[in-house]
This record gives structure tokens, C-alpha cells and sequence, in this order.
């Protein structure tokens, strides 16, 4: 996994971008009116994501259409599970130590 998917899941607007264009294929200026910043800041966060494999840009006459490419988050999800397991079992733990703790303050 690359530092730049990371860089790139890292920012509210860029998982955004990829939510919207999960089920959709729309060009940058569809994508740009759904935000409530610039175009061209709509524009830096489609390359971001296009640069990590994220978005795929397709060209059809003078449009861009972006559609998402979310297989790449699949590794992402296999990495975090390994980490869920560890804080799921340290979590139960705690839980377990609190609840003796209770039981001998009662």
C-alpha cells in the first residue's frame, strides 16, 4: 500500500468524492457543483485521487468523466482488519478488568 492512498482516504472531501462517484460516472464539473468549494479545488482532489488509483478520468470530447475504482481499498480494509482484531480483543480485555474492578468496589 502506498503512502499516497493513504494521503489521498486521509481527507473528508476526497471520501466524499469517492462516495459520490461509487455508484456514478459524472464529469468533474457535475462533481464540482455537489461541493461547496472551487472547481479547481474539486479539480487538485480528482488528481489526488486519480494519481493512487482511486478515480479513473475518461475523456469524451472536451469532458472529463471520473468514475471511482474502489479495489485498491480493498487492500486498505484487509490491512485495518488485521488491527480491528488486536483493539477487538484488547477492548474485550478492558471491558473484562472494568466489569472485576466494579464487581470489587461493590
Amino acid at each position: 500500500m502506498s503512502q499516497k492512498l493513504f494521503h489521498a482516504i486521509s481527507d473528508p472531501t476526497r471520501r466524499e468524492i469517492i462516495d459520490l462517484l461509487a455508484d456514478n460516472t459524472l464529469p468533474v464539473n457535475d462533481v464540482a457543483e455537489r461541493f461547496e468549494i472551487s472547481r479547481p479545488a474539486v479539480s487538485k482532489h480528482i488528481k489526488i485521487l486519480n494519481e493512487c488509483g482511486l478515480v479513473v478520468i475518461k475523456k469524451e470530447g472536451r469532458k472529463r468523466y471520473c468514475r471511482a475504482d474502489t479495489r485498491k481499498l480493498q487492500d486498505v480494509m484487509e490491512w485495518l482488519q488485521r488491527y480491528r482484531k488486536f483493539w477487538d480483543t484488547r477492548l474485550d480485555a478492558l471491558e473484562t478488568a472494568l466489569a472485576e474492578d466494579q464487581k470489587n468496589i461493590e
